[in-house]
């Protein structure tokens, strides 16, 4: 008895959900923007961005699970490398979530394809240096060719790295300003690394003595003041070499190994200093430079005193 009370209420129950609540709910979705008409009809609906909406996000929770379990094992400074590299991993995954979604929802994708392809060859010869400091950044992290700490030249300016992004590597100059370096540098131009081997480097301090030096002398002076210097290692022995019989002086070269390149100008000043003043004490002269001219002439050259007229001067003339 109460069955037979109950189907004639289930019944409109039912048809409400299965008619009137889904047909509005579609209506909703249905809802917004239409352009065209037939096969080229593009519809931008509630539907279309919630699922676009929804796709993003299942995306990033996946892409998310993904890194940390791939960099969970990593050191500090390797992890930070690859996440760097799979942030434009990433991009690349979303743009191809958005173009399925799209499809899915029944939009012909194959005109945006196009499109897309004329305008990314476009943004590709107008961001070609863009591009290749992107493919420079990815190849230093990969490779690990460059490490934050390195001393590296440029262009003739020496800095040490303090920061590596994708785009272009930060350096702290000897000056204490940032040095600014395009990734594509370290592909497409030589650039020095003083510490890419090892931290100890070596370094020299050239100096001339006069001709007629005591040149022995001059040798034990020079590795005297490399062994009381400050900062020059003791191991491996610093060394001399008579580089060359130079235009007004004999050269010197006293050769050194430091484990700090990047502020060793202010240990080869200070052994100038030194060097000097060894120099002065044991009468050891550093000339300067000068040059001897001899005349040759076939006949003596006239001498005027001053008030008189120019020497040999033409008959009848003033």
């Amino acid at each position: 008895m109460m069955q037979e009370n109950t189907e004639p209420v289930a019944e409109p129950v039912k048809e409400f959900f299965k008619e009137d609540l889904w047909d509005a709910a579609r209506e909703f979705l249905n809802y917004g923007l239409h352009f065209g008409e037939g096969d080229n009809s593009v519809d931008i609906t509630i539907g279309l961005l919630l699922s676009l909406t929804l796709a993003l996000v299942g995306t990033t929770l996946v892409l998310r699970w993904m890194r940390n379990l791939y960099s969970r094992k990593m050191e500090q400074e390797d992890r930070m490398k690859f996440i760097s590299v799979f942030k434009y991993f990433r991009y690349g995954i979303y743009l191809v979530v958005v173009l399925l979604t799209v499809s899915a929802a029944g939009i012909d994708i194959t005109l945006l394809i196009t499109a897309s392809a004329v305008l990314f060859v476009g943004i590709g010869l107008a961001l070609q240096e863009f591009f290749q400091d992107i493919i420079g950044g990815i190849m230093i992290l990969v490779d690990k060719s460059l490490h934050v700490g390195d001393i590296v030249e440029v262009d003739g300016k020496v800095g040490k790295v303090f920061e590596i992004k994708l785009r272009s590597t930060r350096a702290l100059t000897r000056d204490d300003k940032v040095l600014v370096i395009p990734n594509h540098k370290f592909m497409s131009e030589v650039i020095y690394n003083y510490t890419q081997n090892h931290r100890m480097t070596r370094e020299a301090v050239r100096v001339g003595v006069a001709y007629g030096s005591d040149v022995q002398r001059v040798t034990e002076l020079l590795l005297e003041a490399a062994r009381e210097q400050k900062g020059v290692l003791k191991n491996p022995k610093p060394f001399v070499t008579f580089d060359d019989f130079g235009d007004s002086a004999l050269l010197f070269a006293i050769h050194f190994f430091t484990n700090d390149a990047f502020t060793d100008p202010r240990v080869k000043s200070d052994m100038r200093y030194r060097i000097d003043a060894l120099f002065r004490e044991n009468r050891i002269t550093i000339p300067f430079p000068q040059r001897d001219v001899h005349f040759f002439a076939h006949t003596p050259l006239s001498v005027r005193e001053d008030g008189q007229g120019p020497a040999n001067a033409p008959e009848g003339s003033a």
